[in-house]
């Protein structure tokens, strides 16, 4: 699904029901940690999740939160790197969310 289709076909949902037309885009694309857990929670009820995420990987979105899952580089990435030295247990964390990024996939697959 291409993203005007995707814009129409939200645009006539239902007011209030897909996420990203009643709240401020920039959640979607935010550096913040914080606001992309909240943008892909919000994603989570959106009855276009699966359309918006597969339009997305098929555009190889270049970064945002998309279908409920975050893309950097057109991939999906299992969490945002933060900047600066990695922690202590970055590869535990890493591994661990690549493993709900998979469980994710898996559903929508």
């Amino acid at each position: 699904m291409n993203v005007l289709a995707l814009a129409s076909t939200a645009a006539q949902a239902a007011p209030g029901v897909v996420p990203c037309r009643t709240r401020e885009s920039e959640l979607w694309f935010s550096e913040s940690q914080t606001d992309i857990d909240r943008a892909q929670q919000l994603c989570r009820t959106c009855p276009l999740q699966v359309s918006c995420l597969s339009g997305a990987v098929a555009r190889k979105e270049p970064w945002g939160v998309w279908g409920g899952e975050l893309f950097e580089k057109g991939e999906i990435v299992a969490a945002k790197k933060p900047k600066g030295r990695p922690r202590k247990d970055a590869d535990e964390r890493a591994r661990a969310a690549q493993e709900r990024l998979n469980e994710r996939l898996s559903g929508v697959a």
